[in-house]
């Protein structure tokens, strides 16, 4: 089967934790946004054009499988994990393992928060001194708790991976977040990353698989920017 996965070009966002996956996996995709006339099948699906009677998804990200409409992240990800070996079939596995990545779609809210605390209907420029309170709490309180939490049950896994020997999607998306945050707060990731050891390299195991390798230096993995859920701005980076 051939995916099509809809996101928004030009950034990396939610559909990177996908885009991830589908990329470990080896599968066939389509990023529909970035191809010709993309963006319009995207906004159409959204009006519920295509996509199944009365089910349009609310937002980007949504990935098409077969006659399948499925949407959010963590939703998506179910569906691959067990079909593309990043999830195992046991009922009681797969759904700690969608715990956790729930458990990082939290997260992912809270960084964008770091620039959007206010609204996201304003420019950044419109809320600084919100973002830079937030950040400040952001970088002290939460990203040591949610951080600290991933590296105490990888640790407590019995292997390298949240679940033990085998990787996970939810392995790629701590990958992606070591990544994210050291883009955003280079400063201030020096810092804690010391205190998890354990998810910094899970970071680097994931960096050094050949798929995973060939995608980040392949021009399908768009850049950070300061349009993603990651930015950077010197001024909240401590």
């Amino acid at each position: 089967m051939r995916y099509q996965l809809y996101y928004w070009p030009g950034l990396q966002g939610r559909g990177e934790f996908v885009r991830l996956a589908l990329e470990d996996a080896g599968a066939g995709y389509d990023d529909v946004a970035r191809e010709p006339g993309g963006m319009a099948k995207m906004m159409a699906a959204m009006k519920g054009e295509g996509v199944g009677e009365g089910r349009p998804p609310f937002a980007p990200p949504f990935l098409k499988a077969g006659k399948l409409v499925i949407a959010q992240v963590a939703n998506i990800l179910f569906y691959l994990g067990p079909r593309h070996g990043l999830a195992p079939k046991d009922d009681n596995a797969r759904l700690w393992l969608n715990a956790l990545q729930l458990t990082v779609t939290d997260f992912i809210q809270e960084v964008h928060g770091t620039h959007h605390p206010i609204a996201t209907g304003l420019y950044y420029d419109d809320q600084k001194a919100a973002a830079k309170q937030y950040t400040a709490h952001f970088l002290k309180d939460r990203v040591p708790k949610f951080l600290g939490y991933f590296d105490r049950v990888i640790g407590e896994s019995g292997g390298l991976y949240v679940l033990g020997r085998r990787i996970s999607y939810t392995d790629l998306s701590l990958f992606q977040i070591v990544e994210g945050l050291r883009y955003a707060f280079p400063n201030a990731a020096k810092s804690f990353e010391k205190k998890v050891p354990r998810v910094v390299e899970v970071h680097g195991r994931v960096a050094e698989r050949d798929n995973i390798k060939a995608y980040c230096a392949s021009e399908r993995r768009v850049p950070f920017n300061e349009d993603g859920i990651f930015r950077h701005y010197p001024e909240l980076d401590s």
